[in-house]
């Protein structure tokens, strides 16, 4: 594998999956506190309260993160921990925190890259309506303003939002993440909302320094039919690519959405789109993250599948084919590396505009524990991380401008609605004890990362 000299070795986390002290100083509840309250929405009733314990012990955690060698970190901030009700009454505790973990990071020659939004939003706004209510848009735009003003002197690139597919479809129809709705005019308001919080939350970021960096995570992936000869799973294949992949990207850089999308989700869609929307998210977006884990396999469904419905025949979920001859993770998704690869490139032709492409989430679940003396033989990651290292590369060697790479995650944690039981972590977390223990994928990251950087961290990381 090779890698450009400057390019950007990261780990990435997410606030509610690491933070822990869900009530401390001041943090207000936010929409995953409740879900994890509600009985039956999580493995084991289980919740972030604790999770990893990170507010406690960041300087223990940014001392692995020097010692595996990054040149940046990705991470969350906790909405309510620094507006516990969503409005614009600050928790200055909150403030305190996230500029000692930025002050810690620099000390350490790692960059910070702040996400500001990966859902946990205020349980407060979700009661008036959440990402489906449009007042949304300014409320986080309110607090992107607030964010920057407070860590611009020493955060330069700034993230948006994560995975709005995730939060919008799955949180507000499939209902198996926060808030839990099912309710299809819900879903399609949020995602529209979403395209608008993003465009009105870089410009607030922008307004404070136009020379900040800003772009969005999204998680992309490849569809592919089983029966090419299928005219109906072509349908539903390109259906399904609108859906997640071309959705935001064509917001923001066409001031539109997939038009075969817009015909399916009809006036459901028009009573949010309102005039002049189409100039409203429409933004310049400074660079673009991708979170890939794994390819999506269209088979032809039994009888009773493909019975949530958006509108027709358009299923809000792939059908996926768990016949596919392919290894799978803990997360029993299928391990297809060269997808990555074939991603990167069709992002290259389809939005050459995109000039900067940041991979901000890859990683595997698997569940190997440390042995009688302390290793973590978890060698089907390593294969994993190195496959997806070497499709990156590969794609840069092509000439797809990717200048970033963040493996997930840093080290296990509170794995949403699937609990403690699935482990992403190149650091093992012992949940009883809060010991951290690096795995050999850790070790091989570190290696990767030793045998690509220059010697010594550039001053400043941009990821556009």
């Amino acid at each position: 594998m090779k890698f450009p000299a400057d390019f950007n070795w990261g780990v990435a986390t997410s606030s509610y999956q690491i933070e822990g002290a869900t009530s401390a100083d001041g943090r207000g509840p936010s929409i995953w506190d409740t879900f994890c309250a509600t009985p039956g929405k999580v493995v084991n009733a289980e919740s972030g309260d604790v999770a990893c314990d990170h507010y406690h012990r960041y300087p223990e955690d940014i001392a692995i993160m020097k010692e595996l060698g990054v040149t940046s970190y990705r991470f969350s901030i906790s909405w309510p921990r620094l507006f516990p009700n969503g409005d614009q009454v600050r928790e200055e505790r909150g403030f305190t925190f996230y500029n000692n973990l930025i002050n810690e990071l620099l000390a350490n020659d790692i960059e910070p890259i702040v996400t500001l939004y990966h859902w946990d939003l205020p349980q407060a706004l979700e009661d008036k309506g959440g990402w489906a209510n449009r007042e949304i848009v300014k409320s986080f735009a309110d607090y992107a303003t607030a964010c920057a003003q407070a860590f611009g002197d020493r955060v330069t690139n700034w993230i948006t939002l994560n995975e709005p597919w995730v939060f919008t479809w799955l949180g507000y129809l499939a209902g198996v993440h926060a808030p839990g709705r099912t309710e299809l005019a819900a879903s399609i308001a949020a995602a529209h909302h979403t395209s608008l919080a993003h465009a009105q939350g870089l410009r607030a970021i922008k307004s404070v320094n136009p020379d900040f960096k800003v772009g969005i995570a999204l998680n992309m992936s490849n569809y592919r039919v089983t029966d090419e000869s299928n005219p109906e799973l072509r349908r539903v294949e390109s259906l399904l690519d609108g859906h997640l992949n071309r959705w935001w990207l064509d917001a923001m850089y066409y001031g539109q959405y997939p038009s075969e999308v817009v015909a399916e989700l009809g006036e459901n869609l028009g009573r949010v789109f309102l005039p002049g929307d189409a100039e409203l998210i429409q933004t310049q977006t400074d660079f673009i993250g991708v979170n890939y884990y794994s390819d999506n396999f269209i088979s032809a469904p039994k009888p009773d599948q493909f019975t949530n419905k958006v509108s027709g025949h358009f299923p809000f979920v792939v059908n996926f084919d768990s016949s596919a001859p392919l290894p799978h993770t803990d997360m029993g998704w299928p391990i297809t590396p060269t997808g990555l690869y074939d991603l990167l490139v069709r992002i290259n032709r389809d939005w050459p505009m995109v000039t900067n492409i940041a991979i901000t989430e890859n990683g595997a679940a698997y569940p190997e524990e440390p042995d009688e003396d302390g290793i973590v033989f978890d060698e089907r990651r390593v294969t994993y991380l190195e496959t997806h290292l070497t499709a990156v590369a590969d794609a840069i060697a092509d000439g797809v401008p990717v200048a970033s790479y963040f493996a997930w995650s840093l080290m296990d944690n509170f794995e949403w609605a699937e609990g403690y039981a699935k482990r992403f972590g190149l650091v093992h977390v012992d949940f009883k004890t809060l010991e951290r223990t690096l795995k050999n994928s850790a070790k091989y990251y570190q290696d990767v990362i030793k045998q690509q950087r220059t010697h010594g961290n550039p001053a400043l990381i941009s990821l556009a």
